[in-house]
């Protein structure tokens, strides 16, 4: 399965170079304008950020389980990679419901007094979801280290890096349903609430907006609509890249004590994963579409960031041939790949 090697690494490889380009592009164009620096436009920045963190730790680590045939990042590795990685899904989650909260006050309260909204305070409040990502992340870090698996099937063991032992069902349930709930289930609630309102409101604009005879303050409301629109769509992006994700890491935390060996469960895991590293590229250029101010500043600035993106050759796949196992478990999925003869004991990050 050489030509899949090579496909699945093209595939990361894309996405990892489109990711850093827009992200970086989009995070210089925002901060490079004083009239930008607004509390969507530094919010998205660091929501790009982000996005910039998962690409250059996680991804190169995924793709690496196609290169090599063990961990390469050792103990201390096992524990910082994914810490970072869950901080960064983290930020990313948590700046898409300060957004909403950022749209809800400037469409349903558009007339109060935003005292809040200099470039200090928002970037405080960047600053705080960032503290509580990395908080949150900390168990992560705590309980992540390099355990031993066994494959009943082929009575064969490996060791690789985990969040706990291939021992036990209760922590991987427990580990499986807290990170859906809270770095997904929770924050789309709330998201849903404040555009229930953001919706109510746009419906009844005529009688909680006064912009009759006002052309700028149409224009404002238009504005503003149009960036709902905008965070709406992030929101949507997130949802639908990270649900199959979850999905996968629940399933595999409840048949722990079983080893899908089955293609189409192997197949299910690569297509979530790639889902999952695709709507961290995705960002800036739904953003390039929607907005013409924001095209006319990245095509700017893209054309400076060509000129410093340093082009380096990707090391070649290792041939692959077709026994596929796997080892289930919530944030990282251990599975092995036969390669001429010999297993790859493989895991997925995040």
């Amino acid at each position: 399965m050489f030509g899949a090697g090579v496909a699945i690494a093209s595939v990361y490889s894309v996405i990892i170079a489109l990711g850093l380009i827009g992200n970086i592009t989009l995070i210089r164009t925002f901060c490079s304008s004083k009239c930008a620096r607004n509390v969507p436009n530094l919010f998205m920045s660091s929501l790009a950020l982000g996005d910039v963190v998962l690409l250059v730790t996680c991804a190169p680590v995924d793709a690496s389980r196609y290169l090599t045939e063990e961990w390469l990042f050792g103990r201390v590795g096992c524990k910082i990679i994914p810490f970072i990685q869950l901080t960064s899904v983290g930020v990313s989650v948590f700046t898409l419901t300060a957004l909403s909260a950022d749209r809800y006050r400037a469409i349903v309260k558009p007339l109060d007094i935003q005292t809040s909204s200099t470039t200090a305070s928002i970037l405080l409040r960047a600053a705080l979801i960032w503290v509580l990502s990395l908080v949150l992340a900390i168990p992560e870090a705590i309980f992540s280290d390099l355990h031993t698996f066994n494959i009943t099937s082929t009575n064969e063991s490996f060791v690789t890096c985990a969040p706990y032992p291939h021992a036990g069902e209760l922590h991987p349930r427990i580990h499986s349903m807290a990170s859906f709930l809270i770095f997904y289930v929770f924050p789309l609630l709330v998201i849903t609430v404040y555009y229930t309102f953001i919706a109510q409101s746009l419906m009844h604009s005529a009688s909680n907006l006064p912009v009759e005879g006002n052309t700028h303050a149409q224009q404002q409301v238009k504005s503003r609509k149009r960036l709902a629109k905008t965070v709406l769509v992030f929101v949507g992006l997130f949802a639908i890249c990270w649900l199959p994700s979850h999905v996968i890491y629940l399933y595999r935390s409840y048949h722990y004590s079983e080893v899908d060996t089955s293609m189409v469960h192997f197949v299910g895991s690569i297509i979530a994963r790639i889902l999952a590293f695709t709507n961290s590229c995705l960002n800036p250029f739904a953003l390039y579409l929607m907005s013409k101010t924001f095209k006319k500043q990245f095509n700017q600035h893209l054309c400076c960031c060509c000129r410093t993106v340093l082009k380096r050759p990707l090391p070649s796949p290792t041939n692959y041939t077709g026994r596929v196992t796997s080892v289930r478990s919530t944030h990282h999925s251990v599975a092995s790949l036969s390669i001429n003869g010999r297993w790859l004991y493989q895991e997925d990050c995040v």
